[in-house]
């Protein structure tokens, strides 16, 4: 009976911890004890997980393969069941078969990789451009079309807690993009190297001083998505996460309106001013 409420509780248990790290996946974060990659919300993360996932099943056909043939040899050719070694020492067919076999299979893997690599950097023509600049240590997001700025820092405990959101993951001021847009992202740094990363959209690009690299993405569902920046920045690094609230296209354009506002510049401000004086 004992044995039985144990296994009925190991059950419940594991119901509940799949349950729980299939929500956390959807919502674009790491989930506990996970294995693999991110579920994927752009259609360049589709093909990174379905490349992944290729390059698994031939790496393991070739281990198998190598396995295979290295017991083949502890077996056949020991020196008990083979005490007179043979004393060939070339086969044609051999040496052409592991030259041209190894290149059929490089090329099968290179033309998906050279595809997926055009993918990512070959970027379509965007409907919201989003300039994010590395600093020590939190990220700032710049709407050049709408003329605003504002910093994104990690949130203190109380705030995160407020709205039950991932610690070291939650954010003061998130960015906010509208979906099934292409977004067209332009990362720099101010300080050091940085890097722009989200795992849910295959993105991570490095945010280099005095340089602008470019990275694009299509999120295909609403939701909030988590990342950090990925390369070593100085003794905070852990602490700068990347949040990308994505929303539908009235709720951006709400959102936009109130960002204007609350985030204008000095420029933007005198822009308006004169504006208005003019009429």
């Amino acid at each position: 009976m004992l044995v039985l409420k144990r296994l009925i509780t190991f059950i419940a248990t594991s119901v509940t911890l799949a349950t729980a790290g299939m929500a956390l996946a959807a919502s674009g974060q790491p989930e506990p004890w996970q294995l693999g990659m991110q579920k994927g919300a752009t259609p360049v993360m589709d093909d990174i997980i379905w490349f992944h996932d290729f390059l698994l099943w031939v790496i393991s056909a070739i281990a198998i393969f190598v396995l295979a043939l290295l017991l083949t040899v502890v077996v056949k050719f020991n020196a008990r069941t083979n005490p007179v070694p043979s004393r060939t020492t070339h086969n044609t067919t051999i040496e052409v078969l592991w030259t041209v076999v190894p290149v059929l299979i490089l090329v099968t893997i290179a033309v998906p990789s050279f595809r997926l690599l055009f993918f990512q950097l070959n970027v379509p023509k965007a409907d919201v451009t989003v300039k994010a600049t590395g600093k020590q240590w939190f990220w700032s997001y710049s709407y050049p079309d709408s003329k605003f700025e504002f910093d994104s820092l990690l949130a203190c405990d109380q705030e995160r807690t407020k709205c039950e959101q991932p610690r070291l993951l939650a954010v003061d001021n998130e960015m906010v993009v509208p979906v099934n847009k292409v977004v067209h992202v332009l990362t720099t740094g101010s300080d050091v190297i940085h890097a722009f990363a989200v795992p849910a959209f295959g993105v991570k690009i490095d945010a280099i001083p005095g340089r602008i690299n470019e990275t694009w993405f299509k999120a295909e569902r609403e939701g909030k998505y988590y990342g950090q920046c990925s390369e070593l920045c100085g003794k905070d690094h852990a602490f700068m996460p990347i949040v990308v609230r994505v929303v539908n296209e009235k709720d951006y354009s709400a959102w936009l309106e109130d960002a204007k506002k609350k985030y204008a510049t000095d420029e933007s401000r005198a822009m308006a001013v004169a504006a208005a004086g003019a009429n």
